[in-house]
């Protein structure tokens, strides 16, 4: 059995001029990552589901530790690449399993249009799948963002930035740029995430070293979800 690893994720608000900072000493350290634009940039946009008593919200409200979250995410308003995730948290640490589905289910889950879903030879479609049939899972709200990626293949290091985080409820056009949302964060305030493996070079440890820089517990589902329920 293949063993499950588990990554090292810390979060921090950011000001627009603290990432500016921030991206001027990781241009000389770092690379973008490939699948991004020139400018190192993508689009984000994910679905989070939770259960009829909301237990994936009150479990990140009460820190409950392990706990985890299923989502579908698109990149840059395509269809081209639909994941089904399921994000696990033990420890401060995470974990990820991913299936890819396709457009059509995709839209049928937003909907609430499938009744019953059917198991397959994909383990996290068949938890997820558990779920939807007994827990009654179902779309809960759309998190879309910019992010800006940074990557080095020492310790597997991913440092990215998180920029204009909304909110919605308009599941009918989940894949349109004209999607209705709600920004959820200040204005000029956004969210550094550092992920590594095992280890975070000493160099890029150096490099994102910014005064009155605070780690913080920080969910975009849990922040979201405070404007839709």
């Amino acid at each position: 059995m293949e063993k499950k690893t588990y990554r090292h994720e810390f979060k921090y608000i950011c000001s627009e001029a603290q990432l500016a900072c921030l991206k001027g000493r990781l241009s000389g350290i770092m690379r973008f990552d490939p699948h991004a634009d020139q400018n190192g940039k993508y689009q984000i946009r994910s679905v989070y589901f939770d259960d009829y008593q909301d237990t994936g919200f009150y479990e990140n409200e009460n820190g409950t530790d392990p706990r985890e979250k299923f989502r579908i995410r698109i990149y840059n308003h395509s269809a081209d690449l639909i994941e089904l995730e399921n994000k696990k948290k033990i420890c401060g640490m995470t974990s990820k399993d991913s299936c890819e589905i396709q457009k059509d289910l995709c839209e049928a889950l937003l909907h609430g249009k499938r009744k019953a879903l059917e198991s397959c030879d994909i383990p996290v479609w068949n938890k997820f799948a558990l779920g939807w049939n007994t827990r009654q899972l179902r779309p809960k709200v759309i998190v879309d963002y910019e992010r800006t990626v940074f990557v080095c293949p020492l310790g597997n290091v991913r440092i990215t930035f998180d920029r204009n985080i909304s909110s919605s409820a308009d599941y009918g056009h989940f894949f349109d740029k004209t999607m209705k949302r709600r920004p959820v964060m200040p204005a000029g305030m956004h969210v550094l995430e550092v992920k590594y493996d095992e280890f975070l070079p000493d160099y890029i440890y150096k490099g994102i070293e910014l005064e009155n820089l605070q780690r913080t517990a920080f969910s975009k589902y849990y922040l979201c979800r405070k404007y839709h329920m």
